[in-house]
């Protein structure tokens, strides 16, 4: 590992060339923190404003001791590196973060529960299965998800009949993987716990989120999450907190959570690295989910997670599917002037349907003026609104 004292500030690489590496690259030049990136392809949305970048596979030992060589750590973009490489890069001497026995239970779904069954963390009710049949013995309706791979609804299905699980057991036995069955929760709502720390322990929570999700991606988020009683609050983030400390986890953990109608939470899904559900934190935290994140994995002091106003409200732009949305700048003279203090958040993506191209954050005193302002911005991107020019 290079010494920081020897020159400047030490490397940090970043695998994958998403939104979230991209967003990590404003902290970073406030905190003159070099990034190294590794992107899929040419001109992908954070090489876009990274200028040190190698072009190359993520899967590949060759290519990820390549990016790291010189650097201090190496985090992630997202959770699909292999974790035999992870491993190699640690025998390398490259401080992986989070390392491989965290991230495996954000790659697996299957250990991630087992883990979870161990420290009597509250998980609905879950099976690896083998079969129709053994999703039937299971119970109907149930949830399946392929144990590896799936992301924003993808690798995910609710099943009520046999018949159902035909697809989910095909896409399983495609891609190498095993299926988990969990039961359909009754729930109220969906919620976040977003916690962040570092290698020497130090950790941070944010206040938990609301979300709300369309066609298995995130469409909005509340901060904090409204009418959440203060018990249950404090439960949701203690909760990440215990889960981010006996799994090892440095950076950012995203804790996807159910609230069930009876009035319980339980874990849904876990993530390690900056996420959707944490976007609201750019503008209405005093350090943002990626300020954050790239102070733990660096470990630097945390800055407070405390919210600058009393609402936040995060609304994703997705990519429409109306051939006569333009370009998406072309967004920006009626969102900003309508709203100047709307903040917008654009990824530098081609437009495809149902892709998300970037998200807007309203923040101030009245959460309905919030929503209406976030909702009529993210709809103007898309082309929702026609040619409303109020």
């Amino acid at each position: 590992m290079p010494d920081p004292s020897a020159g400047p500030a030490p490397t940090l690489a970043v695998i994958g060339g998403g939104q979230l590496a991209r967003m990590m690259a404003p902290p970073a030049i406030e905190l003159a923190l070099p990034l190294r990136l590794l992107a899929e392809a040419e001109g992908v949305s954070a090489a876009q404003v990274i200028p040190d970048q190698i072009v190359g596979d993520y899967t590949d030992l060759t290519t990820l001791r390549r990016v790291t060589e010189g650097c201090a750590v190496v985090t992630f973009d997202h959770e699909h590196v292999p974790t035999a490489h992870l491993r190699a890069l640690e025998a390398d001497g490259v401080a992986v973060r989070p390392g491989p026995d965290a991230l495996v239970h954000a790659q697996d779904k299957a250990v991630m529960r087992a883990r979870l069954g161990e420290l009597g963390v509250p998980c609905p009710r879950n099976a690896v299965v083998g079969s129709p049949e053994e999703v039937e013995r299971f119970g109907f309706p149930a949830v399946l998800k392929t144990t590896r791979g799936g992301y924003d609804g993808k690798g995910v299905w609710v099943v009520r009949s046999a018949a159902d699980c035909a697809e989910p057991f095909a896409a399983a036995q495609r891609a190498g993987v095993e299926v988990l069955a969990e039961e359909l929760v009754d729930f109220r709502r969906e919620l976040s716990a977003l916690v962040a720390r570092s290698p020497s322990g130090q950790a941070a929570a944010y206040p938990v989120v609301q979300t709300t999700q369309q066609g298995g991606i995130c469409h909005e988020v509340i901060a904090p999450a409204p009418d959440l009683a203060p018990e249950l609050a404090a439960q949701a983030q203690q909760m990440a907190l215990r889960i981010a400390g006996e799994l090892g986890v440095t950076g950012i953990l995203a804790v996807e959570l159910f609230e069930t109608t009876d009035g319980r939470i339980l874990v849904n899904e876990l993530a390690m690295r900056p996420h959707n559900t944490g976007h609201w934190s750019q503008d209405g935290a005093v350090t943002s989910q990626f300020e954050n994140h790239l102070r733990a994995v660096m470990d630097l002091p945390l800055g407070s997670p405390a919210p600058r106003a009393r609402w936040t409200v995060m609304v994703n732009i997705l990519g429409s599917d109306d051939p006569d949305v333009g370009r998406l700048y072309d967004g920006y003279p009626h969102a900003l002037a309508r709203d100047p203090h709307l903040r917008v958040h654009l990824y530098g993506k081609q437009l495809r349907p149902g892709r998300k191209v970037g998200h807007v954050n309203a923040y101030g005193d009245d959460l309905d003026d919030c929503l209406e302002r976030a909702r009529h911005a993210a709809a103007w991107f898309r082309g929702d609104l026609g040619d409303e020019s109020e």
